[in-house]
């Protein structure tokens, strides 16, 4: 297996962000391209990352899939070292239990990354009905969610009478409210509440892309997606179901 990449920005941030749910994952190569499928050890949270073949400049597979266990704080380590121009390559030998790393500058800097077992059971992004889908440009819900931040440690997204609601109520409270005309909208009226632990973690996602779409339902997980060019990020996360103050 051998891949090139010339945006390893773009993969760096993304297994920064997934390294903050797990510390190891198994990264698939496959006829599709790259994807990363894992749940966080309290199993509140589920992470799906892919990267499509055609975002590579090579991508050349000897098998038609093939899985490869990482520790993400090792890899997200020599991913740091790429620059803005870097050019990354990963290579595995048939029969090897080494990844190779490669990043093309002035020269060319060799790192191998030894592959580990990780034993968990294979995830799968749900398939999960939702009454809400609400659209919204990345800056309003990091920001939405930081307010929230400051007054509380969870948060609830409610759709009401065609406004898309994200408030947060403790001793304090924070609100934002947006109408059909700063969010794209096909949703009834619903509630959910999360974490907002996590959401923090998540939003760092929203720094990738334009748009964020969220996906919920009255007292049913949240699914928030990151669509860019090159990548797809994909967030589940269970509500938050006890009562408020």
């Amino acid at each position: 297996m051998l891949v090139k990449f010339e945006n390893p920005a773009l993969l760096s941030r993304s297994i920064e962000l997934i390294s903050e749910l797990v510390t190891e994952v198994k990264i698939r190569f496959s006829e599709y391209g790259l994807s990363i499928t894992a749940m966080d050890p309290a199993n509140v949270s589920l992470v799906s990352f892919k990267i499509p073949k055609s975002a590579f400049s090579q991508y050349i597979a000897e098998v038609k899939e093939e899985a490869l266990g990482v520790n993400l704080d090792n890899l997200k380590a020599i991913l740091r070292r790429c620059g803005s121009k870097s050019i990354l390559v990963l290579e595995k030998k048939e029969n090897s239990n080494i990844l190779e790393i490669s990043i093309h500058d002035r020269i060319i800097r060799n790192f191998t990354l030894v592959l580990i077992e990780v034993d968990t059971e294979e995830k799968q992004v749900p398939n999960l009905e939702f009454s809400a889908k609400v659209e919204i440009n990345s800056v309003d819900i990091i920001d939405a969610v930081d307010d929230c931040n400051v007054v509380s440690d969870a948060c609830s997204f409610i759709v009401q009478d065609g406004k898309f609601i994200v408030e947060a109520k403790s001793l304090n409270s924070a609100r934002s409210e947006f109408s059909g005309d700063e969010v794209k909208m096909e949703a009834e009226n619903c509630k959910a509440r999360y974490s907002l632990e996590y959401l923090q973690k998540f939003m760092k996602g929203a720094k990738l892309v334009e748009k964020t779409i969220l996906q919920f339902a009255s007292e049913h997980p949240l699914r928030i997606d990151y669509k860019g060019e090159k990548m797809e990020l994909t967030f589940i996360l269970a509500p938050r179901v006890e009562t408020e103050d």
